[in-house]
């Protein structure tokens, strides 16, 4: 029977945190609305300021500011309120004080253009930015509604649908093509579901059925030696593989957000893991310490707890022969709650941190034949702690092992 092809894989999530800080000012942020506001604001006043540039100089054409007056004064007696002409001069004297006064009129006349245009101009550009900041609101609306949806979908309500109604334009286009890319992300979600629940029953039940036919053989006493150790062998075979399909099916389960969310103690999480762990950690020789405060989430607590013991576990399994201590502690830290397990262990270069968290990936020095898990406990937590909106975050630990932190939102 031919193979059935792998599924493609997606492209691997960002291990960073994807959160930016607040600015300190929201309002004075770049946005597009901003910059088109101060384009359209700024497009109005160079226009205004060209504006009042040329009716400036063609008034002060029109007013030949610095010209002589085009008549003279040949003889006679001439008072003015606003000059002050002199009461006994030549008739050139007479025409030069006349010269005088009449351009500084003219002067003044333009000084008071320019005064009053400017402040007319300061109030336009005034509206000019108040409007333009509305019709870019306006204009721009659509993109808000848009953002708004993808920040649902990004919650994995993929049932969100933009709809945007209004002309055939390219927002229009935008918002129906985003709508097409959510249908055809919900039908593929919707197949992947559905073949995780279906291979959650085809997987389990022909192991379930030979790790019975293998004990009821083992129960035996007649059975030969070679036929126990034998049996022995497949029942840990088939163990592992049990084990490997529960990790790989909880691994697919995990990509998906959680939709029932309930409040769960990281405190109480810790307590149960630590209890599971206890008998093995004492084989090893390895001490379990810690405090464990409260740390309230919203969250799974089946999902969480495997958070807790596959941290622990690794945390057991990979530490010193003799001396060797776990160090398990749950907290409050600045809004968010904190898991952090840390243990004793054999030196991790720093550049083999990230290949922790893939499946099927140890260091160098351990191979997928190993018996101490299947590979997949870590890469369990990382999808497990996205699922919740939260991050983990592994710093090898002076002297070895690691430091495991694990931050999730309250």
């Amino acid at each position: 029977m031919a193979a059935t092809p792998a599924p493609p894989q997606a492209p691997p999530k960002p291990t960073w945190d994807p959160r930016r800080p607040v600015p300190p000012f929201p309002w004075l942020r770049p946005t597009i609305r901003i910059r088109l506001t101060l384009l359209y604001g700024g497009m109005f006043l160079i226009a205004g300021i060209l504006l009042l540039s040329i009716i400036y100089l063609l008034a002060a054409q029109a007013l030949n500011v610095g010209s002589d007056l085009p008549f003279k004064i040949v003889e006679g007696k001439v008072t003015s309120d606003i000059c002050n002409l002199p009461d006994q001069a030549s008739p050139s004297e007479f025409n030069n004080a006349m010269n005088h006064c009449v351009n500084e009129q003219r002067q003044n006349a333009l000084d008071n253009l320019l005064s009053r245009s400017l402040l007319a101009l300061l109030g336009l550009a005034v509206i000019a930015f108040a409007f333009g900041y509305a019709m870019a609101g306006r204009v721009l609306s659509p993109l808000g509604r848009i953002t708004r949806t993808a920040r649902a979908v990004a919650g994995s309500d993929l049932s969100r649908r933009i709809e945007l109604d209004g002309p055939d334009d390219e927002l229009k286009e935008l918002a129906d093509t985003f709508d097409d890319m959510l249908e055809r992300l919900q039908r593929a979600f919707t197949a992947q579901q559905r073949f995780v629940g279906n291979a959650s029953h085809e997987l389990r039940t022909p192991l379930a059925i030979n790790r019975t036919l293998l004990e009821v053989h083992l129960s035996d006493p007649g059975a030969p030696v070679e036929l126990q150790q034998l049996g022995k062998t497949l029942l840990a075979t088939n163990e592992r593989s049990e084990q490997l399909v529960e990790g790989l099916l909880l691994l697919a389960r995990s990509d998906n957000q959680i939709v029932e969310r309930g409040p769960v103690d990281l405190a109480e999480v810790a307590g149960q893991a630590i209890d599971q762990v206890h008998g093995e950690a004492e084989a090893k020789g390895v001490t379990i310490r810690g405090e464990q405060k409260p740390a309230v989430v919203q969250g799974n607590g089946v999902l969480l707890e495997r958070i807790a013991l596959n941290l622990l576990q690794n945390a057991v399994r990979y530490n010193v022969p003799e001396g060797g201590w776990v160090e398990v502690t749950t907290d409050v830290q600045h809004g968010q709650a904190v898991l952090i397990v840390s243990n004793t262990g054999p030196v991790v270069p720093a550049y083999e941190i990230d290949n922790l968290f893939e499946p099927f990936r140890r260091l160098r020095t351990e191979r997928t034949g190993s018996d101490k898990g299947v590979g997949l406990g870590l890469s369990i937590v990382r999808s497990v702690a996205r699922a919740h909106g939260g991050h983990i975050y592994a710093q090898p630990r002076d002297g070895g092992g690691l430091v495991m932190r694990v931050t999730l939102p309250i």
